[in-house]
């Protein structure tokens, strides 16, 4: 943390947004600290953060945070450092914005280069769609602040935003028997699924597990534990989009996300089918929403039915929400389990 940030922890009497991606943070005793934050492709090479602390160095004390969602924060507090940083970041190949009510870079899991278990790139989809909304990143064109989320499985790292990119499994597991026994160990897999679809099994003379397809929610949860019950599939591993997420109380309890969008194709390498949906759902946002109105707040204002309809978005079997393991619904239960 800056020096600066440290001595007025606490401290601070007001900030301002002088412009996209910089802040202005004024102390009680009147001391002012700008901060600049720049998009990163979160996915760094030793060359570009060398690159990162070279300009740091030579602008603001030596001194770089990252976000949660990979952004690039450099601290100064000589006004006079502002602009010629925000060239040298830009010159860098980065792009300063991220502030107030723009959409925010996207915060997503490993994907295919970090993760085992992945049913698809997170990392990608961020690429694929922040090259198609950087103006709204480097703007202040929503009604209020947009987080999107990405997740790579449906166990681990779901996104919880206002608008969420999640995996969608649509068939129960391959068993590859002839390693079950070698691999796995059969009572934590049975105790992993949430819906008790998995039991042990002999198949062959070797000891084994089945899956009663009807019980089967398509979740994941027992491929981690057991890789050879293969849940991931070129075909049948889909996109699903949710919106309205929010972990914020500040001027309403905190809301879980709802299904919008499913069976979208997981379309590597620029995934242009979810993007698009994505897309769409901004582009009506930002038409029709209120000032200052979160993704969440705009839908409840104007109810789901209206949501589809300006959206264009089908409404279809899959967004009834009749899990049987639910106590109301899934969507208000606090004992999710996927």
């Amino acid at each position: 943390m800056h020096p600066a940030m440290r001595r007025n922890y606490g401290n601070w009497a007001y900030h301002e947004d002088p412009q996209p991606g910089v802040l202005l943070h004024v102390s009680k005793d009147g001391q002012k600290v700008w901060t600049i934050k720049a998009a990163t492709q979160r996915i760094l090479d030793v060359y570009t953060i060398r690159k990162i602390c070279d300009i740091a160095d030579q602008y603001a004390d030596g001194y770089i945070r990252f976000t949660l969602r990979s952004n690039l924060e450099f601290i100064v507090t000589d006004e006079a450092k502002v602009q010629p940083l925000i060239k040298a970041i830009t010159d860098a190949g980065f792009i300063v914005g991220g502030t107030r009510n723009s959409v925010t870079t996207l915060s997503h899991t490993q994907g295919w280069l970090h993760c085992d278990i992945p049913g698809t790139d997170a990392s990608g989809v961020v690429k694929s769609m922040m090259d198609e909304l950087i103006d709204e990143f480097t703007s202040w064109n929503m009604p209020n602040r947009v987080h999107i989320t990405t997740s790579c499985c449906q166990i681990n790292c779901g996104g919880q935003g206002d608008i969420a990119i999640n995996v969608q499994h649509t068939k129960p597991p391959k068993i590859n028997h002839d390693l079950v026994a070698n691999v796995c160990e059969r009572p934590s897999v049975v105790a992993r699924c949430p819906v008790a679809a998995i039991r042990p099994a002999l198949v062959n003379g070797k000891p084994s597990l089945e899956v009663d397809e009807r019980k089967c929610i398509c979740c994941g949860a027992c491929f981690p534990p057991c890789p050879p019950m293969q849940i991931n599939d070129a075909e049948h591993t889909k996109l699903a989009i949710w919106v309205g997420g929010n972990h914020s109380n500040a001027r309403g309890k905190p809301t879980f996300q709802k299904l919008v969008a499913a069976g979208i194709p997981n379309n590597p390498p620029r995934w242009p089918e979810a993007t698009a949906i994505v897309k769409r759902i901004l582009k009506t946002y930002k038409e029709d929403a209120k000032d200052w109105e979160r993704i969440n707040e705009w839908i409840e204002r104007i109810g789901w039915p209206r949501f589809f309809e300006l959206t264009g978005l089908p409404f279809t079997k899959f967004h009834i929400d009749n899990w049987r393991g639910a106590r109301a619904s899934l969507n208000s239960s606090a004992h999710i389990r996927f």
